[in-house]
């Protein structure tokens, strides 16, 4: 459905719907997510018991909330860290310490209670997106679920991830090619949402981190914790080079393919593919445990060229040797300059400049000579060492811990 097609008055009623969860109509929409599991068949959050449990949820977009527990752990042994996600119909289902389904999230109170005591029993709460990590409870107001939080002793921070707080006018202003100048984007939603989960973060007086470069023009005072992956999941120590004369192995796996910008694309490549100077392959519909080695084939990986940023999906064809190609804004690589003191080995193509880009490398007479900085720059910012580094220095760090009502031994 695209909203720009609606007349005004229903747009106004389907955002009035949306901000009112506990509305009746609100109620009745909740419903139709889906009845809750079997009472008591979900579990709680539960931790270690160590000085410091920091629980993330509630999203794990990309698995991140999970890297970032695991990288946090592996960081200190002091540190029990566990991360909870919403089970939603038709997603990439991650996995997660805790995984949810999206019946009981939003309509189980039982389980929204208990995880609520289960959360009270961290010493810290990161939560995501701006998403309430307890379904309806308190109104289904993050902003009150927090506050409760804090009264029982838990120190909450928040992270944005993406557009839940990248505003489109800003984008628009700073990126000509956005993605949410797009016709099919119903842009006054999209302020909206962006605007309000602004002005909500930075009354919270909350440490505040975002997951991509970007984000730090719409939230200033957060601190990059980068994305992290796992580099061995994705090297390729047995990649096999291309012979001279044969085309280049080109490959793109759009998440989301209008937001990467695969439709300004498709034309250069598939005149390049018929020319016979590139091999090019989409990659979508494909199961992530065989993406590491669809990767380990490709010289060439397109990332994106209308966010000016970049995410998961760089860093892991980066980690897997692929020269990755795409759209990076000025800004962003100086951020990752003066953040991690290295260049953002992300080669800078526009649709209008990319089969420029690709012939050039297609002549290239050695690739393997180009491949280095890339696994070397995601192993020093994106294995979790500087995630959780900058988790702790600004959030968990061991002179800012209270002592918890709950902690081991009270």
């Amino acid at each position: 459905m695209n909203r720009n097609s609606l007349p005004s008055w229903v747009n106004r009623a389907i955002d009035r719907i949306a901000d009112a969860p506990m509305s009746p109509i609100g109620r009745l929409a909740a419903r139709r997510l889906g009845r809750p599991a079997p009472r008591g068949s979900v579990p709680a959050t539960s931790f270690e018991e160590r000085p410091v449990r920091v629980l993330i949820a509630p999203v794990n977009y990309s698995a991140q909330g999970t890297a970032w527990a695991r990288a946090l752990e592996r960081s200190d042994a002091g540190i029990s860290a566990r991360n909870m996600a919403i089970d939603v119909p038709g997603g990439f289902s991650f996995d997660a310490d805790l995984v949810v389904p999206v019946g009981t999230y939003h309509n189980d109170p039982e389980w929204q209670r208990r995880q609520f005591a289960a959360a009270s029993r961290a010493t810290h709460v990161l939560i995501e997106a701006e998403e309430p990590p307890f379904g309806r409870l308190l109104g289904r107001s993050v902003e009150r679920q927090a506050e409760a939080l804090g009264e029982r002793g838990v120190d909450v921070a928040y992270l944005a991830h993406g557009t839940d707080a990248r505003l489109p006018s800003r984008h628009i202003e700073d990126n000509p090619l956005s993605y949410y100048a797009d016709p099919a984007v119903y842009l006054p939603r999209a302020e909206a949402i962006a605007a309000r989960n602004i002005a909500l973060l930075e009354r919270s007086g909350r440490p505040l981190f975002v997951s991509t470069p970007d984000l730090l023009a719409d939230l200033p005072n957060a601190h990059w914790c980068p994305v992290a992956v796992d580099p061995l999941r994705w090297a390729a120590p047995q990649r096999v080079e291309r012979a001279p004369g044969t085309p280049l192995r080109v490959v793109h796996a759009p998440s989301v393919a209008a937001y990467k910008g695969t439709q300004l694309v498709m034309p250069v490549l598939e005149r390049l593919q018929d020319e016979g100077l590139i091999e090019f392959s989409l990659i979508q519909g494909v199961p992530s445990r065989e993406v590491p080695a669809r990767f380990a084939e490709a010289d060439v990986m397109l990332d994106q060229f209308r966010a000016g940023s970049y995410g998961v999906a760089a860093c892991e064809a980066m980690a897997a040797g692929c020269l990755v190609v795409g759209q990076v804004s000025p800004r962003v690589r100086e951020t990752v300059r003066a953040a991690s003191g290295r260049e953002l080995p992300v080669i800078e193509a526009t649709p209008g400049s990319l089969e420029q880009e690709l012939r050039r490398l297609a002549a290239h007479p050695d690739l393997s000579a180009l491949r280095t900085d890339g696994p070397a720059f995601v192993e020093a910012v994106h294995d979790g060492r500087f995630a959780a580094r900058v988790l702790s220095e600004h959030w968990i760090s061991n002179a800012d811990r209270k002592e918890h009502p709950d902690a081991p031994g009270r």
